[in-house]
């Protein structure tokens, strides 16, 4: 069986190497959105993270004629009334680093002793007449008090995962992928490949 193009529609190096790690045992070949011509700017537009996620996944699809899966994922904590939320990846600035954003959730943390927090991740598959598939995948954990490990990206040092007993940065990728959001929506696509499978090939 030939492999299956499907773009994926980030810029983000650690987001791309769990989802080719992910599909690798699969039909389908993950291109990411580098290996094209320069994509206009979006504007990300949504309020949830599936509404991102589909926006997004359309407007790519458009441009590059080609199925493109696109996801939207972040950090909702209790504590803050489920900041930073769909702003996870700009909570300190449009241009933030991981650390400014990390070390922001950390002062406006100052004092709480809840630290339930939660990963949400939303993936939509596009082609491009614009019809659509979603997967949606949670995963529960607390904010420590100071950044654990080296691994991962985002707000992984911060996140420790009480089945692994560690940060997601200390986590490896095939740990966190077992329990993370992006893992369970992997699984889900998994599950229901030859589902997608017909989707994509039906005009």
């Amino acid at each position: 069986m030939s492999k299956i193009v499907l773009v994926l529609a980030t810029h983000n190096k650690g987001k791309e190497r769990e989802f080719k790690l992910l599909f690798k045992k699969l039909p389908i070949e993950i291109k990411g959105i580098s290996e094209f011509q320069k994509i206009p700017e979006f504007e990300e537009e949504g309020n949830t993270f599936e509404e991102i996620a589909i926006n997004k996944a359309k407007f790519v699809s458009k441009i590059l004629n080609l199925p493109v899966l696109a996801d939207d994922s972040g950090l909702v904590v209790e504590a803050l009334k489920g900041e930073p939320g769909i702003f996870s990846a700009r909570y300190a600035g449009r241009l933030a680093t991981d650390r400014q954003n990390s070390l922001k959730l950390l002062e406006n943390m100052k004092g709480d002793k809840n630290r339930n927090a939660a990963f949400y991740c939303s993936v939509a598959m596009s082609k491009p007449t614009g019809r659509i598939l979603t997967y949606n995948g949670k995963c529960s954990g607390t904010i420590l008090y100071e950044p654990l490990g080296t691994g991962g990206f985002g707000y992984d040092p911060l996140f420790f995962h009480p089945v692994l007993r560690k940060s997601f940065a200390q986590s490896s990728v095939e740990e966190k992928s077992r329990v993370s959001h992006r893992g369970q929506v992997m699984r889900k696509i998994k599950n229901d490949f030859k589902r997608i499978l017909v989707w994509l090939k039906d005009s």
